[in-house]
């Protein structure tokens, strides 16, 4: 994934903690074998629907707008959130086979 910087310091700050993250130099607990993730690492919420509303805020008035992104751990979680977000665009659903 490539993060379009654009003269936004908290894009840049947000790649190199995801550099930081992929090459191994967040620093590992012992006992837990997990990293912590910085304090101002990306948008923290409490529901998939409050991270959604975070990224996407307006996603009915403006949901051809790509300067947004949702990061999930795996593609279950990324199934959810993408049926979530498609949920809330106006329109008729086409599936293509």
């Amino acid at each position: 994934m490539r993060v379009q910087l654009q003269d936004d310091t908290s894009a840049e700050r947000f790649a190199k903690q995801l550099l930081d993250i992929g090459n191994g130099k967040m620093a590992i607990d012992r006992s837990t074998q997990c990293i912590t993730l910085p304090t101002h690492f990306g948008k923290m919420t409490s529901t998939k629907d409050e991270l959604i509303q975070k990224v996407f805020p307006n996603i009915v008035r403006i949901y051809k707008n790509r300067a947004g992104a949702i990061l999930a751990a795996t593609n279950n979680d990324a199934n959810a959130i993408n049926f979530s977000i498609q949920n809330g665009i106006p329109g008729e659903a086409t599936t293509y086979k």
